[in-house]
This record gives structure tokens, C-alpha cells and sequence, in this order.
């Protein structure tokens, strides 16, 4: 199954997850999935809902994993996914901090390094992984861009650097005792130890951390600044631009539950 995924070029962080759902799947039934089919996966789809109270759109990622192992690997033709009940996916509203919220969040910061990181966040909407892997070189000055190297769906983009991000950039760079030498974020602890880029748990422990001492009671990550951002994007906040210095909005590809929390938008029917 790995270099089935392999081969049809899937992220890392996808591989990942499918072959630690095909463990948990095995593992439940201690015996192999060769040996298991429709039944059995029914049963494990009912344990991740009812016993292991996961989330609708965490069981529906298990079950593509499984249909992955079963269609694409074991090239089972017995199996009809199509006849497994669709869990239904509730819907609803991202967190959008307030503007006040969100300055209480970066000031809140317990150092340099996760202020900078928290203000990158906000600045750019980057997912967790995108800034964790943001290298040194990602960093273009003369045009002012971040390049995101091959972020969600293996795709590069670019994203305006603007002159406060800079300026943040300049103050955490200054005050590194051990200067980055290939990832933004890495690490190292000694100039011998390799580099390496900080995992996304650093990412996340770094927004609970200032959300805490902020005191702020609302469920805070990397995607909460990353909806703030799109949200106030979105809308042309007059905070946005003056937080992260933008001339003028930055272009932002807002899914349409965005809209939902605009000034005066319409609520949806069932």
C-alpha cells in the first residue's frame, strides 16, 4: 500500500494517516484486511463513531484510506463503498477571533520566537505544516513575497510580504543566537545539531500557550488565526491591514462559510 501511495505522488501527512488507519483497522479485528470485507467495515466505521467519538470528517478520511487499500492495493471488486451510509457532516461556523482578541494573543506570546510565529500566521493564513516548513530562501525581500513551497495539494503559491511581517522578521532574526540557516523556524539548539523544522504540535502549542496566558476562553489554533485572516481579509478590515501594514487587502480564497459571518449576511435554510 505505501508505495501504491508512493506512486500516485500523496502527501507525506495523507500517507500517514491512511497507513495508521489500515493499522487501527487490523488491529481492532487482529487479523489481517485480506481476510476481512464489507461487514467488518462497517463495524469498524461504527466502533470510530459510537466508541471512539471522533469526528464525522475524521471517520470519512479512515474509510478513504480503506477504499484506497481495498480498490487501489488489493484490487478487491466484491466491495461496494457506495452501499456504507454517508455520516452526515454537521455544519458549522469557523471561530473568528475578534481584533482585540487577537492583539491580546500576540502580545500574549511567552517569547519571540512564537510572537513571530503567531504573526506570521495571521499575516500570511498559513496552514500549520506550511509555516513549520517555511525555509530562510522562502523569504524574498527584493519582491517582498513569501513563496509557500509546495503547501495543501502540492501546490506553490505566493503571498505579499508586507513591511511589518518584515520588520518582525528583522527583530526575531536579530535576536537568534543561532541564526537559521535553512528552515524560518527550525530546531536546532547547537551549531553542530542538524536542522530540522519545528513539528506542527510547536505550531499549535504555540497558539495555546499565548491563548492561555491572554486569557482567552475561546478554542484557539493555527486555523483559528488562519479563519481570523480570511475573514478579515475577506471583509477589508481596517484592523488587518493596520496589524500586518498592508496598502491595500491581500487576495484570499475564502470558502463561502466566510460569507455566512459577513455584517448583514443572510442566514441559511435547512
Amino acid at each position: 500500500m505505501l508505495e501504491e501511495l508512493q506512486r500516485r505522488n500523496y502527501t507525506t501527512d495523507t500517507i500517514r494517516g491512511y497507513i495508521l488507519a489500515v493499522e487501527q483497522f487490523a488491529r481492532y479485528f487482529r487479523k489481517s484486511p485480506e481476510l476481512m470485507g464489507a461487514e467488518e467495515i462497517g463495524q469498524f466505521q461504527l466502533h470510530l463513531l459510537r466508541e471512539k467519538k471522533l469526528a464525522v470528517g475524521t471517520i470519512a478520511l479512515r474509510m478513504d484510506a480503506l477504499r484506497f487499500l481495498y480498490k487501489k492495493t488489493l484490487k478487491r471488486r466484491d466491495l461496494d463503498f457506495d452501499d456504507l451510509p454517508l455520516l452526515k457532516t454537521p455544519k458549522k461556523l469557523p471561530v473568528v477571533l475578534s481584533p482585540e482578541e487577537v492583539t491580546r494573543l500576540i502580545e500574549a506570546a511567552p517569547n519571540l520566537f512564537y510572537r513571530t510565529l503567531l504573526i506570521v500566521l495571521y499575516a500570511t493564513g498559513l496552514r500549520r505544516s506550511e509555516v513549520a516548513h517555511l525555509k530562510v530562501s522562502d523569504i524574498d525581500r527584493s519582491l517582498m513575497l513569501i513563496h509557500v513551497q509546495q503547501g495543501k495539494g502540492s501546490r506553490d503559491r505566493k503571498l505579499p510580504l508586507t513591511q511589518k511581517v518584515h520588520e518582525a522578521l528583522r527583530e526575531y532574526w536579530r535576536a537568534a543566537k543561532l541564526k537559521p540557516r535553512l528552515y524560518l523556524f527550525p530546531t536546532r539548539q547547537e551549531p553542530t545539531e542538524q536542522e530540522k523544522p519545528i513539528s506542527d504540535k510547536t505550531v499549535w502549542t504555540a497558539c495555546h500557550e499565548a491563548a492561555l496566558r491572554a486569557g482567552l476562553t475561546k478554542r484557539i489554533g493555527p486555523h483559528t488565526l488562519r479563519n481570523a485572516s480570511a475573514y478579515y481579509t475577506t471583509f477589508q478590515s481596517v484592523f488587518i491591514l493596520k496589524i500586518i501594514g498592508a496598502g491595500q487587502a491581500q487576495l484570499a480564497a475564502v470558502n463561502g462559510r466566510y460569507g455566512l459571518l459577513a455584517p448583514g449576511a443572510a442566514p441559511q435554510g435547512d
